[in-house]
């Protein structure tokens, strides 16, 4: 199951109803933190908790999940509908535009990240799977597993995302990184 998808529904459904992440955990009975772990795709919800979050948002559960197990030839995304992604506000100002939303059921997950001036990733955080980046405009920084990697446009790399990483941006200027998750996204 894409959990980028999955999760962007969630949080559209929540928003969509004026709730904040503390009513939708009153609503549900389920952790805040659990409930934003989730809208951050960092956990993956089990079938109890998802039924109590549509219960919350007036929804049933086979409308959270329709149409996440199609899987079209071709997902085209022209520049102008990216699908922006919200993930961690409160560890990170990077933005992440989805390239692939178009397709649910995917094996990877694409995104354009815009790595503000000073701005980044606060605290290094591994995930299941395994990623590509690629810098397109600009330099950042690269933390993984301590060690820090200065990276200016071309550069590049494929690592294993269990092992703690973040990429931050000490310069002057936004720059523009390329990523691409393979498994469990980010």
């Amino acid at each position: 199951m894409n959990l980028v998808e999955l999760a962007t529904r969630i949080k559209t459904a929540r928003l969509s109803k004026g709730y904040t992440l503390d009513r939708l955990a009153e609503l549900s009975g389920l952790a805040k933190g659990l409930l934003s772990k989730v809208e951050n795709f960092r956990v993956t919800p089990s079938l109890p908790s998802l039924t109590r979050i549509c219960d919350a948002l007036g929804m049933r559960l086979s409308e959270l999940f329709e149409g996440l197990d199609e899987k079209p030839r071709i997902s085209i995304s022209k520049a102008d509908a990216r699908k922006e992604v919200e993930r961690d506000r409160d560890q990170s100002d990077i933005l992440y535009a989805s390239l692939a939303h178009g397709r649910p059921d995917r094996k990877m997950d694409p995104f354009v990240l815009t790595v503000p001036a000073g701005g980044g990733r606060r605290d290094a955080m591994p995930h299941e799977g395994e990623e590509f980046m690629l810098v397109l405009r600009g330099s950042v920084s690269f933390e993984y597993d301590g060690e820090v990697t200065e990276m200016n446009q071309g550069d590049c790399a494929y690592f294993d995302a269990e092992v703690d990483h973040r990429i931050f941006n000490p310069g002057n200027n936004d720059a523009t990184v390329l990523c691409v998750f393979l498994g469990r996204p980010l």
